[in-house]
């Protein structure tokens, strides 16, 4: 009987379970803006939108990739609260008057804050030939557009981080307030291009006006953020360097819009570098390789948005649900109209690639 005193109910273990402390996060606590809103309705509107817009065009992609109409799926899920905001601050254009954009591959979201239309994406998941960004020979996620400044994004890690402060010092050259913007995660900043982009960026009475931005989500494929970084921030990395910086929560995007935008008139007034870290979500995981699940134990900064703007009296559960259900909706319908489309073919496989007449076999 005494025995049995000691037992304890299923109930009274997940009381007791629920009581003790959870583990310890990875992260200490920012400290974010206001909870009073202070930007205007429409543009927190037009957030919101756009976020949604980005992770309803993220799932797609992964159905085609989960369906057999795509081959492989990497992109930014999770990261819609910071993406879009970069992407509506962004000067953009042509040429160095206007802002450069070395990317990686989980930047869609700020592709459609920047207006660009959304069958591209799909048509470079399927590897069509109409694929504007690579004629169906390259990753999804992988843009490139000439007229805004888009560098083309490619596979190898972190390289943009070296290849940026070539487009700042032309700017510095140049004159006026276009600015580059190099993005990566936190993994790629254990790349030497990362050490390479601080020291070219900070030379004394040289400082070139790049904002260099890492979207920390605490992986590097599998690998935890823990076992590779020595820093609690890796915003510190710059301390050293003489430049400014700054950690802010990426996962709140009234937040990361005002922080970008101070970051951003810094680096075009005083032409000099800003390091900014964004603490980010990974809501699918790394990409196709690691199956493209939704992980339910990563923060969501659209449920957190929207539970704000539903506090604030800007928009209902309803009115939400019903922007989600329309570009659902919307992509489906294009990828639909995508699957029909041509492969790219085999007499274009040297286009763009070598100098000299387009389709040439240039062994032959």
């Amino acid at each position: 009987m005494a025995r049995d005193a000691k037992k304890m109910s299923a109930p009274a273990k997940a009381a007791k379970s629920a009581a003790k402390p959870s583990a310890k996060p990875p992260f200490k606590a920012l400290v974010t803006h206001s909870e009073e809103l202070p930007l205007e309705k429409e543009l927190l509107l037009s957030m919101h939108d756009t976020m949604v817009k980005a992770r309803c065009l993220e799932e797609r992609l992964i159905a085609m990739y989960k369906t057999g109409h795509g081959y492989f799926w990497i992109g930014g899920p999770g990261e819609e609260a910071f993406n879009v905001p970069l992407g509506l601050l962004i000067k953009k254009g042509q040429g160095p008057a206007f802002d450069f954009l070395h990317f990686h591959y989980r930047q869609s979201a700020t592709l459609l804050a920047m207006g660009e239309d959304p069958t591209g994406a799909i048509r470079q998941m399927k590897n069509t030939a109409s694929d504007p960004y690579s004629g169906g020979r390259n990753f999804a996620g992988h843009f490139s557009k000439k007229e805004w400044n888009v560098v083309p994004v490619s596979s190898p890690i972190e390289v943009q981080y070296a290849m940026a402060p070539g487009t700042a010092l032309v700017q510095k050259r140049h004159g006026g307030d276009g600015i580059t913007i190099v993005t990566g995660g936190d993994a790629g900043t254990a790349e030497g291009d990362f050490a390479s982009c601080l020291v070219w960026a900070s030379r004394p009475r040289q400082e070139l006006p790049l904002l260099i931005i890492v979207t920390n989500n605490r992986w590097g494929i599998s690998t935890p953020y823990e076992q590779v970084q020595g820093v609690e921030k890796i915003s510190d990395r710059g301390v050293a360097f003489g430049m400014k910086t700054k950690t802010i929560d990426g996962n709140d995007p009234i937040s990361s819009y005002l922080e970008l935008k101070e970051a951003m008139e810094y680096v075009r007034t005083e032409r000099k570098p800003y390091l900014v870290e964004a603490r980010v979500s990974r809501l699918y995981g790394h990409s196709s390789a690691s199956g493209a699940n939704f992980t339910a134990n990563e923060a969501d900064c659209i449920s957190q948005f929207e539970a704000r703007l539903e506090k604030a009296g800007m928009l209902s559960a309803a009115d939400a649900k019903a922007v989600r259900e329309r570009y659902s909706e919307q992509f489906a319908d294009i990828a639909r109209a995508v699957k029909e489309e041509p492969f790219p073919d085999g007499s274009t496989i040297f286009d763009h690639v070598f100098h000299g007449e387009p389709g040439r076999d240039p062994l032959a």
